[in-house]
């Protein structure tokens, strides 16, 4: 309950300042200002929008679906939500605290697709439908690659707890084992701390992985290069064309929601989680000093710090990629999802599962 209270109104909060972030770095890639008239630098500009969204008539085609309309973007914002609920914000503050929260929050955000099918369906125009159906069959693809990515994680860490794969990532790691001891450069993860404990560098392989994991979760976020569901220049807009006021922002909200998932989801399995990525040097205890006794107030910010601020760099990634790589044809989508990037994953499964059995 304590992690709805806190992220339901930051999930606004981070979406009014996303947007305003994504229209000025959009602004900045094509060299324009940007919202400037609405506050300090357009800083106001993203509320007005959601107070003129808050207000606009609840419009419903006469030949929808009603009951399915309405209820389509509270499915979608609901499935996303939903996934939030086993993430570990701190070393204390576990969400949901499942042994097999990873499988859960894989399971739950696959339902997003369910709730565009309704969306676009329940619509009733040619346009929502091909948006629809694009949606499905790429949502549907890359959740393959995007799950055999994590499957190399947990191969890897030998659980599906997403809290435990945090502290084996931190000096505060009760198994040990999974440690590497650098001798050639004196240097002990499990002494040392900060960014050599995170699995990137335990095993660079990992590295790999998260690269097929970011390019599925931008197809799962429906985001550019990966748009095609939601084409303006072919679709008008996608499978929410006819939504509008409350419900098109709903869906904007869960879009947004997301972004910052798959983000948080991904600094999780391969970035340290909410550990820091200072490492103790000599007698100077960085990694101890920004973690502490895990029972401390200061320990729970100082891991939702490092934790939020990671995850918010990969969403400007996500906000620079969008501006910076043009759209896919949908057999290139495909292809991408089929051809390379499940046979890359799978071939990486394999590889750890050996690593797993010739060296633990």
């Amino acid at each position: 309950m304590t992690t709805i209270i806190f992220l339901l109104p930051f999930l606004v909060i981070y979406a009014i300042l996303a947007i305003y972030a994504e229209r000025k770095i959009s602004a900045f890639i094509q060299d324009r200002l940007g919202p400037m008239e609405v506050g300090y630098y357009g800083v106001g500009q993203t509320v007005a929008d959601l107070l003129k969204l808050l207000q606009k008539e609840d419009i419903i085609p006469t030949q929808a679906e009603r009951g399915i309309f309405k209820i389509a973007p509270v499915v979608i914002f609901v499935s996303v939500f939903a996934g939030f609920s086993v993430l570990p914000l701190s070393p204390t503050w576990s969400g949901a605290g499942l042994s097999s929260g990873l499988f859960f929050l894989l399971a739950v955000i696959s339902l997003d697709v369910i709730g565009i099918i309704m969306a676009g369906w329940s619509s009733n125009n040619k346009y929502s439908v091909l948006g629809t159906m694009r949606s499905a069959a790429q949502l549907i693809s890359y959740e393959v690659p995007l799950g055999l990515s994590v499957v190399s994680v947990c191969i890897f860490s030998q659980t599906l707890n997403l809290q435990e794969i945090s502290f084996q990532q931190g000096i505060l790691s009760p198994d040990p084992k999974f440690l590497f001891d650098i001798s050639a450069w004196n240097i002990r993860v499990d002494i040392t701390g900060g960014f050599l404990a995170w699995n990137i560098f335990r095993m660079p392989l990992l590295f790999l992985t998260w690269i097929i994991f970011f390019i599925a979760s931008l197809a799962e976020c429906n985001r550019a290069p990966f748009d095609l569901p939601e084409a303006e220049s072919e679709l008008v807009a996608g499978f929410h064309t006819e939504y509008s006021g409350f419900r098109f922002a709903v869906i904007m909200l869960g879009e947004y929601a997301m972004m910052l998932l798959v983000s948080i989801l991904g600094v999780v399995l391969f970035f340290g989680s909410w550990n820091t990525p200072l490492p103790n040097v000599g007698s100077l205890p960085l990694a101890t000093w920004t973690t502490g006794d895990p029972g401390t107030t200061a320990s729970v910010l100082w891991g939702i710090f490092w934790l939020i601020g990671k995850s918010l760099f990969f969403v400007a990634v996500q906000i620079w990629i969008r501006w910076t790589y043009p759209r896919l044809r949908v057999d290139q989508l495909m292809a991408l999802s089929w051809k390379y990037l499940t046979p890359i994953a799978l071939v990486l499964i394999v590889v750890f599962a050996f690593w797993k059995i010739i060296f633990i």
